[in-house]
Order: C-alpha cells, then sequence, then structure tokens
C-alpha cells in the first residue's frame, strides 16, 4: 500500500488500513494471522549517493502473509488501497537492532548498513526498508527492527 506523508505518519495509517483487512474487512469477511514483520520503504530506484527523500516518494506499508496462503486463496480487499501483490525472493542484507521507530534511530542504522556494504563492496539495489516487528506499546528495550536493502547477486 502506498501512503503520503511523513514515515511516522505513512507507516501509523498504512497499519490501520491493512490491520482491517486481515481483521476482516474483506470480501470474505475472513480474519487471517497478524504476521511480522511490518515494513515500510520507498518505490524508488536506488541511485548513488543514497539520498530518501519521502515527500516525494510516499511509502510502501505492507504485511507479510501467512505461508498457508496464495494469490488466488487470499480474500479480496474491500479497500482499493489494499493491494495483493507477490515479492518475489531476494538477497537482502539486513542489520537487526532494538529501540523506539524515531527518525533519528533508523536514520543511525540506516547509516552503519550501508557503511558496511561500502566497505565490503556489496552493492545496494533497493532503498532502504524498515521492518518492525513489535507493537508499540512493547518495551523499547525488547523490540526487535531491522533496516534491510536488497542486494546485487540475488538472481532475479
Amino acid at each position: 500500500m502506498h501512503i503520503d506523508g511523513t514515515r511516522e505518519d505513512a507507516v501509523n495509517a498504512g497499519f490501520r488500513i491493512l490491520a482491517s483487512y486481515i481483521f476482516g474487512n474483506n470480501e470474505m469477511q475472513q480474519k487471517i494471522a497478524m504476521t511480522a514483520p511490518v515494513t515500510q520503504g520507498t518505490r524508488i530506484a536506488m541511485t548513488a549517493p543514497v539520498e530518501q527523500n519521502e515527500a516525494q516518494t510516499g511509502w510502501e506499508i505492507r504485511f507479510t502473509m501467512p505461508s498457508g496462503y496464495t494469490l488466488s486463496t487470499l480474500p479480496k480487499p474491500r479497500d482499493p488501497r489494499v493491494e495483493l501483490i507477490p515479492v518475489p525472493g531476494r538477497r537482502m542484507a539486513a542489520l537487526t537492532f532494538s529501540g523506539f521507530w524515531s527518525d533519528s534511530n533508523l536514520q543511525s542504522h540506516r547509516s552503519q548498513l550501508l557503511d558496511f556494504l561500502e566497505k565490503r563492496q556489496l552493492t545496494a539495489l533497493s532503498m532502504p526498508i524498515y521492518a518492525y516487528y513489535d507493537p508499540p506499546w512493547t518495551p523499547w528495550f525488547w523490540r526487535t527492527n531491522e533496516v534491510m536493502v536488497e542486494l546485487a547477486g540475488s538472481g532475479r
């Protein structure tokens, strides 16, 4: 789902819309188990230097559906903003960290991941994607988050 606005506003709005779908706002009124992570990234292609302009691109907010479903067995969303799309397997580099989903925390870990890739001469093919594994009421020190990028050599 594509949401315009700030990163924080987009993930909050996108989460509510996608949660509505899995809680039964679909043509079959079927509930679907919540899975982790909720991911947030941008649609634009990777370029060098890495600069992310959320205001121009907006944000992609995604839920991962449980493994027992296929595109043909998932119930059709009632909300036209919800899209069911396949995401092929990819080779990813990820940095796992705890803490709040603040812009400064995400930016710090994004920089660490990109520095790691640069030192090892690995090429990122995507803008950073943020993955959130815990609900917002989880204490910051127990939260699991990731920043990840697709790497060249994915075989796609």
